[in-house]
């Protein structure tokens, strides 16, 4: 059977409901799984009636089966109507988008729906509600209970996880541990097997200082942090090289001789990847107990409502999404 896959709303003021309609409408995506939006009909009907689509939305609480006849949608807070202004932070339009999320979680956890697409939000508008997390990372993890987790940012021609998320530059060196990086390597190694079906995965860790540190001169990060936790992920089996300097890392070419790439920091793992394909990064997060992926960009605000923006990394997002799900479910055979 084709897998159920949610996708949620985003911030309505943003790209979201608009790339959800656009990729959920692609031959392709019908083609293999059954998707279900998760947010309000009236943002979606709104953002329809805009890109002039030909569809009929339909509010439902169970997802069956494929029904081509209306593209199913369940409702958060159905009974209100919310104030759509394209282009605009909101305290609404962050709530409905965070409430999204959480639906959708909830759903997987439940085994109603087998995985979730999430669409961009503004951290601005979740924090004018006071809700407690800087992303949606931060927030299935919190309602999944899981631990140990990370970003992992995949491309079709690389993969990229991130040692610490978001957070100040500053302050990246003191939240670095040498058990931070080890347990971010083995969540990696695991979500390579299973998510990934790669029976043999080669994980390199970026250095975090210029030139990977220069054996000290230029910081000590590298020779106090970052290579203790490698040779003790490599005693636990973990075929991991590094610290390799991210410039001449990438500049060379270096990185396609492996699987997987732990940056130490947002930018450095996410400027690359970005180069090299802005349009189809999709960000999956390894080690939750529910499948989740997002496109690899932001609300962009500034083209929302003019029905130009371009779907392709949520197609992308929710192609990862099957891909996913169907490795976990043969790796469990």
């Amino acid at each position: 059977m084709k897998p159920k896959i949610g996708i949620t709303m985003g911030d309505f003021n943003g790209i979201g409901p608009e790339i959800s309609l656009k990729a959920i409408l692609s031959p392709e995506i019908r083609r293999i799984c059954v998707p279900v939006l998760i947010g309000s009909i009236d943002v979606f009907e709104y953002y329809a009636k805009i890109l002039k689509l030909k569809i009929t939305l339909q509010e439902v609480h169970h997802i069956v089966k494929t029904n081509i006849e209306f593209l199913p949608i369940i409702p958060v807070r159905k009974f209100r109507i919310p104030k759509i202004s394209p282009g605009k932070i909101s305290f609404e339009a962050g709530r409905l988008a965070a409430e999204s999320v959480i639906a959708a979680a909830v759903l997987s956890l439940n085994n109603e729906i087998d995985g979730m697409v999430t669409a961009p939000l503004a951290k601005e508008a979740i924090d004018f509600n006071g809700i407690p997390f800087i992303g949606q990372t931060e927030m299935l993890a919190a309602i999944t209970k899981t631990k140990h987790y990370t970003m992992l940012f995949t491309h079709p021609k690389i993969k990229i996880a991130l040692a610490t998320i978001h957070i100040p530059i500053k302050n990246v060196s003191e939240e670095l541990s040498t058990r931070i990086i080890m347990d971010k390597l083995k969540v990696m190694d695991t979500s390579l097997r299973t998510d990934f079906a790669i029976k043999k995965p080669k994980i390199a860790v970026l250095g975090l200082n210029p030139h990977a540190g220069e054996n000290g001169k230029i910081g000590k990060e590298e020779i106090e942090t970052i290579i203790p936790a490698i040779k003790y992920s490599r005693n636990k089996k973990i075929n991991v090289s590094g610290p390799f300097s991210p410039d001449g890392f990438f500049g060379s070419g270096e990185y396609k001789k492996f699987d997987a790439i732990l940056a130490m920091y947002h930018d450095q793992g996410l400027i690359p990847l970005k180069l090299l394909g802005f349009e189809h990064g999709v960000n999956f997060t390894a080690g939750l107990p529910i499948v989740r992926t997002s496109p690899d960009h932001g609300t962009a605000f500034e083209i929302a409502g003019k029905g130009i923006a371009n779907p392709s990394s949520m197609i992308s997002a929710i192609k990862e999404a099957v891909y996913i799900i169907k490795n976990r479910l043969l790796s469990k055979k």
